[in-house]
């Protein structure tokens, strides 16, 4: 419990930054500075009901809009004095570094994860699951059927690069479902216009993970009403959430252990690379390494749910 820093901050999703500035950020940092943890923290985790997003000026590669997470994992170069812009992402320096442990003064930066979900069984399951975590099961990438583009690419790289007994890959307009002893899982999600299921109805095996090429994925972890579906942008009807879209927290409600999201359009280029992320943490690399060495950009749009120390074990 020597590492647990109390913040005092009202359990709502979305924040201003100056609320982030005085009642995250500069808590943090000042706890982490007293108590000369600066340079021996690696991982920061977050709880639910921590604030989840900041709204921002700009469009496009210059919003100034960022999850709380994705921001504060700059908090290690911000205390060292370094002036980083808030406009677009800022360059990853973990980023592709397949074969770089993740340690000090490599990797100026902290890995920030949170346990969250639609209730405490779901978090409290993440980090029972996290324990129990094992190198067997099944892969699981579902393609979007009809199209070629970067995204595709990365999926059918992150099959090549995974042990082919253990991948099940589709690139037909099926949506892959009701597949057992799920270790891992990438796809378009919601973006694949053949899905209209929130869940997939997997086995998901302790210490399963799950990455998607959605915008709002992670725009919430409030509980959607029952019955609710992916909807249709076309029909506000049908939105959960300010977006019709999958649901990160889904997955973890469903089995998983952990997973990506998105708070806010990251656009493609800035989601998590499944040809990064998966054989990464197929190699035994943590949750947290593998998820951000596969995340190009940093005070942007990402969040990762789980134990970042989760690890597959033989």
């Amino acid at each position: 419990m020597a590492n647990l820093c109390a913040i005092d901050t009202a359990p709502i999703e979305t924040i201003p930054r100056s609320v982030y500035d005085k009642e995250i950020q500069a808590p943090i940092g000042a706890f982490l500075t007293k108590n000369g943890l600066r340079e021996k923290i690696l991982y920061i985790v977050l709880t639910r009901d921590v604030p989840l997003r900041i709204p921002g000026p700009g469009d496009e590669f210059k919003s100034e809009a960022s999850s709380v997470d994705s921001e504060l994992t700059l908090l290690y170069q911000r205390l060292r004095g370094v002036q980083i812009p808030l406009a677009g992402p800022v360059n990853n320096p973990f980023f592709h570094h397949t074969d770089n442990p993740f340690r000090r003064p490599a990797f100026p930066m902290y890995l920030v994860t949170r346990l969250d979900g639609y209730d405490m069984k779901d978090m409290k399951a993440l980090v029972d699951r996290a324990l129990l975590a094992r190198n067997t099961g099944r892969f699981v990438i579902d393609l979007k059927a009809r199209e070629n583009n970067p995204g595709n690419q990365w999926l059918r790289n992150a099959a090549l690069l995974l042990p082919g007994a253990r991948v099940t890959i589709d690139e037909s307009a099926t949506v892959l479902s009701d597949i057992k002893d799920v270790i891992g899982y990438a796809s378009w999600g919601s973006n694949d216009t053949d899905r209209k299921k929130r869940f997939l109805h997997f086995g998901w095996l302790p210490g399963a993970i799950a990455t998607e090429f959605v915008s709002f994925d992670g725009r919430t972890f409030r509980a959607p009403p029952a019955g609710w579906e992916i909807g249709d942008w076309n029909d506000k009807r049908t939105w959960y959430g300010d977006a019709p879209q999958s649901l990160t927290a889904d997955y973890i409600h469903e089995g998983a252990s952990g997973a990506s999201g998105q708070v806010w359009e990251p656009y493609l280029a800035y989601c998590p690379r499944p040809d990064l992320v998966l054989p990464a943490y197929y190699a035994g690399r943590t949750l947290a390494e593998s998820f951000y060495l596969g995340i190009p950009g940093l005070s942007w749009m990402n969040v990762v749910i789980g134990d970042p120390l989760m690890r597959l074990k033989p």
